[in-house]
């Protein structure tokens, strides 16, 4: 019975110093940061299909232009 007193004694005294607020504001900004490290991977893979796509596109072209100048 002591320790419950004791303990919710100490849960009053944090609460009361904001340590719970920090505590919550740091979740909620641990899961932005993770949703924005997500998407920023997100974006990473689009640059880098545009990219090859691109490459490719360009190969084509240059492969096109050899067999024209070969005819």
């Amino acid at each position: 019975m002591r320790f419950i007193v004791v303990l919710a004694g100490c849960c009053a005294l944090l609460t009361g110093c904001g340590l719970a607020e920090t505590g919550a504001a740091a979740a909620s900004t641990s899961a932005a940061a993770a949703q924005q490290a997500a998407q920023a991977r997100a974006q990473q893979e689009r640059v880098r299909q545009q990219v090859e796509a691109a490459s490719q596109e360009a190969a084509d072209r240059e492969r096109a232009a050899a067999d024209a100048a070969g005819r």
